[in-house]
């Protein structure tokens, strides 16, 4: 890593003007914005202001008039951040402008953030460290490119779009040869900018790609998801197309998802998931994590389904679970076991959609996980066969709610999530999430105008 003083010079030095920087909000979304060298070199090893008021509006900069933490009582005051000289990226679309992760931190400088979504993963983190765990993790996204403009989508009020390639056609190797420009200078881009796909194909749908992010201790994973997201969306925006991470933006067509595939190692970067003497080689460690994740899946969904959208992707038949189901490389379950060997032996979490945030999926998994592991919890039996019809012999307490309203009083309900996340996060999440829930009721949508307008 270099220091403060070594990028000042180095930037001096290649004649470089100015930096941009990125704090990313509770819902995932990156706040940014440009500064000069000299600023920077103000900042640069300590910290500075960011209105709070990013933490205290929703994705449309609307404020909160419930939320506890930050709002008009507050008078919206900057709250301080600092930037991560760790995650240097140059733009290559802006000449190698530098770009920081920026993350927002106490009033002491020192101490994490309570409501930061970065520093409450980096929290979760350091409880794995003291529990002698390193977390690794990898991320999944599907994404529907459309032949279209911000400015297009609105004037046809998000109807009759027209997606980059038409009818479904999942893993199309046809499409790849006649779009593979577009395919290739994707793939470097995410090279360039230090987030590289492992995968990128064809998924179900017209115009669904999915990108597979190559592994990563879970704080750089999550960094690197949420540069995905929003960089993908820059990048196919410069080539005049759009790209959107919706749950589901049409009833018509597959929901898309964000996987995230996780596993854990000793701090000597050996495997604890990995036992060849168990069956399937599930150690005793992944047996009791992955019991984590299917005891707190439900009370935390709020945090790994966040929208109003998520849940319509949360339905039977629809390749995404509704009970907190396992099974071993089973497509169909909330948790699949994936047995490999001692680098390969993981389990993917299937429920997330596109739409949350990263740095929230990581922290709820490892959290849960975590907890699994210091309390033995031990999962049901694994499901085998199709979950959908064997999931109504779970226990109440493992089916999932079906709407952001339940998960929301789910998650206020949660002695572990606030031991997890803090009080004051959970206190503000779940306000934004309430405020979400009322924003959705107090609107009239198009299925209602559809349904109601003449018949009723």
């Amino acid at each position: 890593m270099k220091t403060a003083d070594q990028l000042i010079a180095q930037y001096r030095e290649e004649g470089i003007s100015r930096i941009k920087l990125g704090v990313t909000d509770v819902d995932g979304v990156i706040r940014g914005k440009y500064i000069s060298l000299d600023k920077f070199e103000s900042i640069a090893g300590s910290t500075s202001g960011f209105c709070d008021c990013v933490m205290g509006w929703d994705v449309d900069d609307q404020l909160y008039d419930n939320a506890s933490f930050t709002g008009w009582h507050t008078a919206f005051p900057d709250a301080l951040y600092r930037l991560d000289l760790t995650t240097e990226r140059r733009l290559a679309d802006e000449g190698g402008v530098p770009y920081f992760i920026g993350e927002f931190v106490g009033p002491d400088r020192e101490s994490p953030h309570p409501v930061c979504p970065r520093s409450r993963l980096k929290q979760v983190v350091a409880m794995a460290t003291e529990m002698g765990f390193v977390a690794k993790m990898s991320f999944e996204y599907e994404f529907f490119i459309f032949n279209e403009t911000p400015q297009s989508i609105r004037d046809k009020n998000y109807k009759n779009l027209t997606p980059l390639s038409p009818g479904n056609f999942g893993y199309s190797l046809l499409r790849t040869m006649s779009q593979s420009d577009l395919f290739n200078e994707l793939m470097d881009y995410c090279n360039d900018h230090d987030f590289p796909l492992e995968g990128l194909h064809c998924e179900t749908g017209p115009g669904v790609w999915e990108a597979a992010i190559t592994v990563d201790e879970s704080l750089a994973a999550a960094d690197k998801a949420a540069l995905f997201k929003t960089f993908s969306k820059g990048f196919f925006q410069r080539r005049d197309l759009m790209a959107t991470f919706m749950a589901k933006w049409s009833m018509d067509y597959p929901g898309q998802s964000g996987h995230c595939h996780q596993s854990l190692t000793d701090l000597r970067g050996s495997s604890v998931f990995y036992d060849h003497t168990k069956e399937n080689g599930v150690s005793d460690t992944m047996r009791f994590y992955l019991g984590g994740l299917q005891k707190y899946l439900k009370p935390f969904l709020a945090l790994t389904s966040p929208t109003i959208n998520s849940y319509t992707r949360l339905v039977k038949d629809a390749w995404a679970p509704t009970a907190s189901t396992w099974g071993l490389d089973n497509r169909t379950t909330a948790l699949r076991v994936i047995h490999g060997n001692a680098k390969s032996q993981r389990v993917e979490f299937r429920v997330g959609s596109a739409d949350a945030n990263p740095y929230l999926v990581a922290a709820a998994n490892l959290g849960a996980g975590l907890l699994g592991i210091r309390d033995r919890i031990e999962p049901t039996d694994p499901i085998t066969g199709n979950a959908y019809d064997q999931q109504n012999r779970l226990p109440k307490k493992l089916q999932l709610p079906g709407n952001l309203r339940d998960a929301n009083a789910n998650l206020a309900a949660s002695a572990e999530a606030k031991e997890i996340f803090g009080d004051d996060f959970v206190e503000h999440y779940v306000a934004s999430r309430d405020w979400e829930v009322r924003e959705y009721e107090r609107h009239v949508n198009d299925w209602q105008l559809s349904r109601y307008f003449e018949i009723i």
